[in-house]
């Protein structure tokens, strides 16, 4: 059966309805630009991550849709680990390109499995009791259990967190994350070069080349049908992956959305038996052939559902098949395990169904469905694509100060750490950077200032030495002052906890003053809240930098490393302990602590409205100014302001409310800590 035979008609009035639905799929994925800013914001942080990165580090990339720019509802996080002086080799000859003095080699086996799966071979010693538990011997060598290495590094992160496929897989905040443990390759494999051949038109060869240099990973994964699956590793081209989405145009981009929301709104709905037999990755697979097999003549919003059943059409092929080649290795069927027999004739009947409709199919989409009745019921429709037109200055200004606030978290151990950040920055300062990348450079730079002040004045503290903590503290202040000039509204925080924690309570009051008034003003942006309306009045047409400073605030992150405020040491070292790299404080709650803090010493009734502020934020507070996701450490903060007020059944309870919170924090030690020392009964 062909299925690719057929065309779709073209006239004005399809043309009408692809630009209705190119505006709404703007509206659910995003226009270029705000998927532009979602992807340079986390390029320039992972290129930061990765020259910062030592040998010993544990290298962290995000992958899967949010990586490739999507910001779906119901996306899961993807993120792979691995260790960075570990890599595998296809051929022994490759070696000589390692110091084996401080690199495990590990060698690819694939002779007995199937396409795009094989054996890890442990060359060189580890040091790392995960792979070491994870050894296996086979035929007088020694192999790395995929299986067994999964166990090993399953870290359960968050509660509820399980094994699932390679990954470990959980929820926080109601959004799913996916955490593979795996090891990297900086070479690419020569099963998979007769895709490099086939790269005629698309993508062009720069991104190629970048590909081809940048390798691949192994994902603790076996074939089900393999003669090793306990013991095998399935490849990955994650990296490779979201280089060639960055590469598609935009209206290629939205396309691939499309069959995404098509399949978890119309496919997955058809039936139990099949809604777990497709999956993005299929309809990843399907838009990538579909480009570089020059399916469609022109990618545009006027053609963009051409585009669209292309695409389905292949899908509905690849079905009647039962086979789904994979991008890189085609003789890997993605299909083999799961698409097959009466499941695979059900799902394709499923489909021919949807295809026998036409694109009237698409009105099974809730998402999708009004933009084609109202073109469908109003041909005469006025229409704009023109991308700029339909977001408004906040609501891009939004998108770019979350993505600046997500990507510029760092969390330096000690000072050589902390300069060796602002060494790497320095550098960078100088290359071609994006306008969005350049503020995203700015907003690292404070967040390491910050870490570099406190880092700096609790290495001074108590030693005795007047002159060095003299001039600790005056390059500490200076520090902060200067982060504050770089970054939004919340900076100015770290200069009110600094002064508030070297007893300085009334530079610290003047600080929290100066904050409460511009927290005050109707434009503020905090978080996602915003007034639309009121945000363009106070800070419409200003520079980026103006609006941030000015009208921008978010959460505090503490760098659990070095010490913020001392009535917070006990929760840090618990959020240590549970290898968690910072506590993440409401900015609102924050405020009202240190003034609690700094009028204890000094005005009882002040002392007492701040605590009586807090509690009321606390307490009834839906969600504004304290997340659901941040009531842990809020609770918490409200505790220990009560036990320091004498006040212990309102400390206790406010304790109890902390630990029955989610433990985004993992701050769960210090209260129970904290509750055995109330001493109540």
């Amino acid at each position: 059966m062909d299925f690719l035979s057929e065309n779709v008609y073209i006239d004005a009035g399809f043309q009408h309805l692809c630009e209705s639905v190119f505006v709404r799929l703007c509206q659910i994925v995003g226009t270029s630009v705000q998927v532009a800013i979602r992807r340079e914001t986390k390029d320039i942080k992972e290129m930061v991550d990765r020259r910062v990165a030592d040998n010993d580090d544990v290298i962290r990339m995000q992958s899967g849709s949010e990586r490739e720019g999507f910001r779906l509802k119901g996306s899961d996080l993807d993120y792979m680990y691995w260790l960075n002086n570990h890599r595998v080799i296809f051929h022994m000859s490759q070696s000589e390109h390692y110091y084996t003095e401080n690199k495990t080699l590990i060698l690819f086996d694939s002779s007995e499995s199937p396409p795009g799966f094989t054996l890890l071979e442990l060359l060189t010693p580890t040091r790392y009791r995960q792979v070491q538990s994870a050894c296996v011997p086979m035929n007088d060598r020694l192999y790395i259990s995929s299986s067994l290495y999964r166990q090993q590094t399953l870290g359960h992160h968050f509660p509820g967190s399980i094994g699932h496929g390679p990954c470990e897989s959980g929820e926080v905040g109601g959004i799913e994350y996916d955490l593979a443990c795996c090891f990297a390759c900086d070479f690419w494999p020569l099963s998979a070069s007769s895709w490099i051949d086939r790269c005629h038109s698309w993508p062009d060869r720069e991104v190629v080349n970048e590909i081809v240099r940048n390798g691949c990973h192994f994902v603790p994964i076996g074939h089900p049908l393999g003669l090793h699956e306990q013991e095998e590793w399935r490849m990955s081209f994650s990296l490779a992956e979201h280089k060639l989405v960055h590469s598609m145009n935009h209206c290629q981009f939205l396309t691939y959305g499309l069959l995404k929301i098509f399949l978890k709104e119309v496919i997955d709905k058809q039936s139990e038996e099949t809604n777990k037999l497709l999956c993005s990755y299929h309809m990843k697979t399907v838009i990538f052939w579909v480009i570089q097999q020059n399916a469609v003549p022109l990618w545009c919003p006027q053609n963009l559902l051409v585009g669209f059943w292309v695409s389905f059409k292949l899908l509905l092929k690849w079905v009647y098949e039962g086979v789904c080649p994979n991008f890189f290795l085609p003789e890997n069927n993605l299909f083999l395990s799961k698409v097959h027999g009466s499941a695979q004739r059900k799902l394709f009947l499923e489909l021919h169904g949807l295809y026998e409709k036409g694109l009237v199919c698409l009105l099974q989409s809730p998402s999708i469905k009004s933009y084609i009745t109202n073109v469908l019921y109003n041909p005469r429709l006025s229409i704009c694509t023109n991308e700029d037109r339909m977001i408004s200055e906040c609501d891009h200004d939004k998108e770019l100060f979350n993505e600046i606030y997500r990507n510029s978290s760092y969390y330096p151990q000690n000072l050589d750490h902390c300069i060796k950040y602002l060494h790497t920055i320095e550098l960078m300062i100088g290359e071609p950077l994006t306008q969005y990348q350049v503020l995203v450079l700015q907003n690292i730079t404070a967040t390491i200032l910050q870490s570099t002040a406190f880092t700096l004045h609790n290495m001074y503290t108590n030693t005795g030495l007047n002159k060095q903590m003299y001039i600790a503290d005056r390059m500490s202040c200076h520090m902060l002052k200067l982060a504050a000039k770089f970054g939004c509204i919340s900076n100015m925080m770290y200069i009110a906890m600094f002064h508030c924690n070297t007893f300085r309570f009334r530079e610290a009051l003047g600080i929290t003053d100066i904050i409460k008034v511009k927290l005050a003003q109707p434009g503020l942006m905090y978080m996602r809240h915003v007034d639309t309306e009121k945000y363009t009045v106070a800070v419409g047409g200003q520079s980026w930098s103006t609006k941030m400073r000015q009208a921008v605030a978010y959460n505090i992150k503490i760098n659990v490393h070095t010490c913020y405020i001392n009535e917070l040491t006990l929760e840090q070292q618990s959020a240590l302990q549970n290898y968690s790299a910072q506590l993440c404080i409401p900015l609102f709650v924050l405020l009202h602590f240190v003034e609690f803090l700094c009028y204890k010493h000094n005005d009882t009734r002040l002392s007492r409205t701040a605590l009586e502020e807090l509690q009321v934020l606390v307490h009834h507070d839906q969600g504004l100014y304290v997340h659901h996701l941040f009531r842990d450490i809020s609770w918490e903060i409200l505790g220990i302001c009560q036990q320091k007020t004498g006040n212990l059944q309102a400390a206790l309870y406010s304790f109890q409310q902390s630990i029955t919170q989610f433990p985004v924090n993992k701050i769960q030690n210090a209260t129970q800590m904290r509750i055995q020392d109330l001493h109540i009964t």
